[in-house]
């Protein structure tokens, strides 16, 4: 036990990423409550109580990177990314995985203190049995919640909130429940999202239209213009360090929004 406490502060970040996430997992639908997988029945209750809450968290568990994303910054990066192949006119080009890959370590870079604080007030102390799974699950809970407030729009969250009939004339912040901010902040997340490939598309169709309306004047009507403007579009996010621009602008957009 002590070789286990030593070696906690020297997890590496993505360990306490990974241990933060599924005890909110796991705490989500039984809010907090101890589960037990005793299933030889008894006065805890029958076996197949004890079954079906085994089947609950193995389906929490299955669901666990679903709801992580659901959380985070990972719905604008991946959609904005996927918008910018698009744009590009490239079909496979970066492959699915590598921008998969490229969206979960921008959203972990951008959660990264949204993590830590969750892990210092929520995960350590319960770990160290300083508070209960209760206090617990709140103390992790907050900086995500926080972080969605922050990132979401009072227009969708109010639509979510007098749809599920919530009290909202005193409603604190911390107060806000989740069923009705989690899928508020994501319509935000996607809103943002499709702005931001708006702006995305608009200099590559430009240069699609300039390449159609020469090949037009040249009587090259049978020459498909994508072919040709294909080149100059990569030229043209490359001389203008595209990636950098883009992977700075998605990182800012939350660092300095967050209050």
């Amino acid at each position: 036990m002590r070789f286990t406490k030593a070696l906690l502060p020297h997890l590496p970040a993505l360990a306490k990423l990974f241990l933060v996430a599924l005890f909110c997992l796991v705490t989500l639908p039984a809010l907090a409550q101890t589960l037990s997988l005793d299933l030889g029945g008894g006065e805890g209750g029958s076996s197949a109580s004890r079954i079906i809450q085994l089947v609950a968290l193995l389906t929490v568990l299955s669901l666990a990177p679903g709801i992580l994303v659901m959380v985070t910054s990972f719905t604008r990066i991946i959609v904005v990314l996927s918008f910018l192949r698009s744009a590009l006119g490239v079909q496979q080009t970066p492959p699915n995985q590598v921008l998969i890959s490229l969206a979960l370590f921008l959203t972990f870079f951008i959660m990264a203190p949204t993590f830590q604080v969750a892990w210092e007030n929520g995960i350590e102390p319960l770990m160290n049995d300083s508070i209960d799974e209760k206090a617990a699950f709140e103390a992790t809970v907050a900086p995500f919640r926080d972080f969605m407030l922050a990132h979401t729009r009072g227009k969708d969250l109010q639509l979510f909130l007098d749809m599920g009939k919530y009290e909202t004339e005193n409603l604190k912040p911390e107060e806000t429940p989740i069923v009705a901010l989690v899928p508020a902040f994501m319509i935000s997340e996607l809103k943002r999202a499709f702005e931001i490939g708006f702006l995305l598309f608009l200099p590559f169709l430009i240069i699609d239209m300039v390449v159609a309306s020469i090949l037009m004047a040249m009587g090259m009507m049978m020459l498909p213009p994508v072919v040709i403007s294909l080149p100059f579009k990569i030229v043209f996010f490359v001389l203008i360090d595209g990636w950098n621009m883009l992977a700075g602008s998605l990182v800012q957009g939350y660092t300095v929004a967050t209050p």
